[in-house]
């Protein structure tokens, strides 16, 4: 029988997250926002694990007097991912997009999110899929914010989205995953990796997801706004390997009646 391995890196290391032909030991992608200053959210970032980051392009000071989040990100450790936060149409996203391959020396892999209104901050689909057409003719590498909807998921994907990234619940929220069937429909059907993003509040909701099957979990706020970061982002990184394994094992039936967990006389 084989013994599996700790919840270490080796852990993460035997099971990576395959995105855009690359593989990722960390299936924890972390935010770079709502930290209290640059060296609260460059040591949360390093106690995550998380090897890809993302930013949002248009809160990015163009001509900052101080050093900001990009230059302590180092290409050699994490990959960028650039997110369209703030847009509230196809065109703003588009052109969100294109600005940040400019600035990124032509990077492709985006964060795709079109809000449909300010309050609660739920993907308009409808113009996210509009953003989707014309980015996908441009070549970008889309993983889609989006509903739990299944039959917007497999849309997408079908559109050439390659991840599907459903709510858990509305951003910020930390009310944890409101809808889990949905959720497991979403990964049950889908042929490209699934990532829980928003929503997220503490660790159980991260093991949650995991053990759904989801290939991983964006999460800003979760950690941000914890009252210790750094250990919260630890503890995400942890619940992520163990709901992982969790889902690996395969989880025992749910029953309405006792098994006794010893043998009858």
């Amino acid at each position: 029988m084989s013994v599996p391995a700790p919840l270490t890196a080796t852990a993460e290391m035997a099971d990576p997250l395959l995105l855009d032909g690359r593989a990722y030991q960390s299936r924890l992608l972390v935010g770079t926002g709502k930290y209290r200053n640059l060296q609260e959210a460059t040591a949360s970032i390093q106690a995550s694990g998380a090897e890809i980051v993302t930013v949002a392009i248009r809160r990015l000071d163009p001509n900052p007097a101080e050093p900001g989040i990009l230059d302590v990100l180092t290409p050699e450790r994490y990959t960028i991912l650039p997110n369209t936060a703030g847009c509230f149409d196809a065109e703003a996203a588009v052109r969100t997009c294109r600005l940040a391959r400019e600035m990124l020396n032509g990077h492709s892999l985006v964060k795709l999110e079109v809000m449909g209104e300010e309050r609660y901050l739920f993907p308009d689909v409808q113009e996210t899929m509009r953003a989707v057409h014309t980015l996908v003719r441009e070549q970008f590498k889309i993983m889609v914010y989006t509903t739990d909807d299944p039959v917007m998921a497999r849309r997408f994907e079908n559109e050439g989205c390659i991840a599907i990234m459903p709510l858990a619940a509305p951003i910020g929220s930390g009310l944890g995953i409101r809808n889990p069937d949905n959720i497991a429909m979403i990964v049950e059907q889908a042929g490209v990796p699934v990532l829980v993003d928003a929503g997220v509040g503490t660790a159980s909701d991260t093991a949650v997801a995991m053990e759904l099957g989801c290939d991983g979990v964006l999460m800003n706020t979760a950690i941000a706004g914890a009252a210790d970061p750094v250990r919260m982002a630890g503890a995400m990184r942890l619940a992520i390997q163990a709901g992982r394994e969790a889902y690996r094992a395969g989880r025992i039936p749910r029953r309405n009646t006792a098994a006794p967990s010893s043998p009858p006389l």
